[in-house]
């Protein structure tokens, strides 16, 4: 088999981003997909993805204008998306769209399943085909891993690959009703209450003719089921019609290291770039895969030292949001009592304003330094206990 220039191993929006862009630059390269799999998502993108990605409207299933909090007492704040939207997309068909996309660039598209690397007077990337069953062996300069929280490729080739600290994420796809009950198909509702997930949270969000409803926790002995059943229950959805099931690892934090200085570069959930808090995947996953795609690309030119470029550039545009959103996580998941705060402070303006510029655009706000300043006292008299959790 010819010499690739590099093999991604993954076809999530990830894997397809990296493949995409290395083969529209000239190189040979190739990605191994499993079929049939769907990684349980809220499907949120923001526009500076659609933008940055080139990502049409028609994968755009719903448009969301209001995003809603809700507190374990039941507090609901309705945060306004101010000149713009939300775009949801559902995996299903996102994911492949990209895969295509990548295909028709030029990269060869594989389906099964990473077995191994294996080195002698070269690399090799082995798979299972998934059709014929049979052992195939790629050659190839380069691996991006791309293939999620538990990656093997990190697991067998990148120091630390191993410790990598995960949640637990389960959703439920169902077809939705318009406008019902507590359900509103403009509104992705986010649901902080201990019943549901006592580290993290529950959503609600609409996809057009269907929604997204579920939660993630890191918990050992959580009845992810059952607090989906409750989520459902609790917004009017309990009767719709369950279309699929899937539940997957959340990292939590991004790795120390995300390659073996010599042929491997991780990307995406593999590497742990999934956002604190907020649990935002697909823009960090996408970005990822870019940066390791230029890592890969500089590497073949100049040499595995170069592979540590794709750390480097994520994490100088975005380590300063994973540190800030890691805080407020740590500072409010970690009870009911402090989730109600959370949900209080939400309902000032400023932290509203800030928080979606942040999101949208994916970097912090630092145009209204006095906005900063009301919001940090805000936020010191609610973890102090200064102030009632039912005022802002």
């Amino acid at each position: 088999m010819t010499m690739l220039d590099v093999v991604v191993v993954g076809g999530g929006p990830c894997g397809a981003t990296a493949a995409h862009d290395l083969a529209r630059a000239g190189h040979a390269v190739a990605f191994i997909d499993k079929a049939g799999r769907i990684k349980p998502c809220g499907g949120a993108i923001p526009p500076r993805l659609i933008r940055d990605f080139d990502i049409p409207d028609e994968q755009i299933v719903a448009k969301i204008n209001t995003a809603r909090m809700v507190s374990p007492t039941g507090r609901r704040v309705d945060i306004p998306i101010e000149d713009g939207f939300v775009g949801m997309v559902d995996r299903e068909h996102f994911d492949e769209f990209l895969r295509v996309r990548a295909a028709e660039a030029g990269a060869m598209r594989h389906t099964g399943t990473f077995l191994r690397v294996e080195r002698g007077d070269g690399t090799w990337v082995v798979y299972r085909d998934k059709a014929s069953g049979e052992e195939v062996r790629l050659p190839c300069r380069m691996v991006i891993g791309a293939d999620g929280a538990r990656s093997n490729v990190a697991r067998q080739e990148v120091p630390g690959g191993r410790e990598i600290p995960y949640v637990i994420a389960y959703h439920e796809i169902i077809a939705a009703p318009g406008k019902v009950g507590e359900y509103d198909p403009t509104r992705c509702d986010v649901v902080y209450d201990g019943a549901i997930s006592p580290d993290f949270y529950g959503w609600v969000f609409p996809h057009g003719a269907q929604a997204s409803v579920g939660m993630g926790t890191g918990k050992d002995g959580v009845d992810l089921k059952a607090a989906t059943a409750q989520l459902r229950e609790a917004s009017g959805l309990a009767g719709c019609q369950t279309i699929r099931k899937e539940g997957a690892p959340i990292p939590l934090r991004p790795l120390d290291r995300w390659d073996n200085g010599r042929d491997i570069v991780l990307a995406g959930d593999a590497a742990g770039v999934v956002a604190p808090s907020s649990g935002e995947g697909i823009y960090y996953a996408m970005m990822g895969g870019r940066v390791a795609g230029l890592a890969a690309a500089a590497a073949l030119e100049k040499g595995p030292k170069a592979l540590k470029l794709a750390r480097k550039l994520f994490m100088k545009e975005h380590s300063q949001v994973f540190r800030v959103l890691g805080a407020m996580q740590n500072a409010y998941y970690r009870s009911d009592e402090r989730r109600e705060r959370f949900v209080s402070l939400c309902h000032d303006a400023d932290v509203q304003k800030l928080t979606f510029e942040a999101y949208m655009n994916k970097a912090l706000v630092k145009a209204r330094p006095w906005a900063h300043i009301k919001i940090g006292a805000k936020n010191l008299a609610h973890l102090a206990g200064i102030v009632a959790p039912d005022r802002v």
